[in-house]
């Protein structure tokens, strides 16, 4: 799923808050290698969950805080859930999109899409001018069929 093993991803993150000026506290440290190592979906509270484990003094503030430096500097992805508040994943450097199992969370990336009509015909008839589009995909993974 991505180029860094999951402890040098990690690293690359923590370089990457500190060199925008976030200081790296025990806790924040939890939910970076919490998310950093994850090949499923996350939310704020499962990660709370998780990262409670290396840091028994995490504050669920901490993660939400935490995720939305890390989703600023474009180091996860928000992932919007149809019943559920939305989740996290680590992001690719490229443009991919997600398919997600509905019922155990691991996520897969995927690339190449052929929406490139259709967002034309959508740019036309609305008036929009599209500069982005993001696909995810639900369904059953092969381990949970």
């Amino acid at each position: 799923m991505d180029v860094f093993p999951d402890s040098r991803r990690a690293n690359s993150w923590f370089d990457r808050m500190q060199k925008s000026g976030y200081r790296l506290t025990e806790a924040r440290r939890a939910v970076v290698d919490v998310i950093a190592s994850s090949d499923r979906i996350l939310t704020a509270t499962q990660v709370f969950d998780q990262a409670r484990r290396q840091c028994d003094s995490l504050g669920l503030v901490t993660v939400y805080r935490t995720l939305a430096k890390l989703e600023e500097l474009s180091l996860v992805e928000r992932v919007h859930q149809s019943e559920d508040c939305h989740a996290y994943i680590a992001a690719t450097p490229d443009h991919q999109h997600l398919l997600i199992c509905q019922q155990c969370g691991r996520a897969q990336f995927f690339s190449g899409d052929r929406l490139e009509p259709l967002m034309i015909e959508v740019a036309q008839t609305s008036g929009y001018h599209i500069s982005d589009h993001w696909l995810q995909l639900f369904g059953l993974c092969g381990e949970c069929q």
